[in-house]
């Protein structure tokens, strides 16, 4: 009787587990709506409950072009009014850093309309993240209250060395650096070092844990990857799938898998996104 009782209550709390609600900030819907409907039918299959979820239109090979300008507006144009369409969801612009005054004068527009996320790639884009023209987008995103999301899979040389100069730089922006780094995410540990230094709290610093949680699960590199999320503080850690590369169901149970406690899991989920996004 007691064996069966302690079964119960096992299952029960797994149940609970999976239906707490997630917040997803990084989904790719390349087409629009049935996009949309495709994403929100793997969530329902896989038994979870959507809080949230942050959504682009490009990634990979459908990424934002440098001068194809019309292009961008229009892709912009059909997140934004998915956002609208469905409550919950945040749109995520994009522009290319190297377009100048054009893209600041997009990013400006989109801002207008509600957007509160501009996401830039440079490995899919062809930018370097050091040039100027990255800076003055990013400075300006921070004064429009926009979010800027950044590729941190540290695929490019000096990818995560040379985000962390940007952050540093720019600190009336807020950032959000998907993957976490890569399996490169031990750098980001310097952050409790960085931090002991006059004026270097880097409170507007965010990561995403998209792709390399599910390298980390059950890995020998675990509670490393563990000690990183708190040192960088659970705080400013997001769950993200990069859907449709990789599902939102096997992402969260790559999250409980995790030695982290219940209410460090419930911050990544979907809290500390609520907040961030000031849903």
């Amino acid at each position: 009787m007691l064996r069966t009782l302690l079964l119960s209550l096992c299952l029960c709390s797994a149940t609970a587990a999976a239906v707490d609600p997630v917040f997803d900030v990084h989904v790719h819907l390349r087409d629009g709506e049935k996009s949309w409907r495709e994403y929100q039918e793997s969530v329902r299959t896989a038994g979870l409950e959507l809080s949230g979820a942050g959504v682009m239109w490009f990634g990979g090979p459908h990424q934002a072009r440098q001068g194809d300008l019309a292009k961008i507006r229009a892709g912009n144009d059909r997140v934004i009014a998915l956002a609208a369409a469905h409550p919950g969801v945040v749109a995520i612009a994009t522009v290319h850093p190297y377009d100048g005054e054009a893209a600041r004068e997009e990013l400006a527009r989109v801002a207008a309309a509600g957007v509160k996320v501009l996401k830039i790639h440079a490995h899919t884009q062809g930018f370097d993240v050091s040039d100027a023209r990255v800076e003055t987008l990013v400075r300006r995103a921070g004064e429009l209250g926009v979010i800027v999301l950044m590729d941190n899979a540290n695929i490019l040389p000096s990818d995560t060395e040379k985000l962390f100069n940007l952050v540093v730089r720019v600190p009336g922006t807020r950032f959000i650096l998907a993957h976490i780094g890569g399996l490169n995410f031990r750098f980001w540990n310097v952050l409790t070092l960085a931090r002991t230094a006059d004026g270097f709290g880097m409170d507007n610093l965010y990561f995403d844990i998209s792709a390399t949680v599910l390298a980390v699960a059950d890995s020998p590199v675990e509670a490393e990857f563990v000690w990183t999320l708190r040192n960088v503080g659970i705080d400013h850690v997001l769950l993200g799938s990069d859907y449709p590369q990789i599902g939102l169901d096997v992402t969260v149970d790559a999250l409980e898998r995790l030695d982290l406690n219940d209410e460090e899991k419930a911050k990544i989920r979907s809290g500390n996104a609520r907040k961030l996004f000031g849903l």
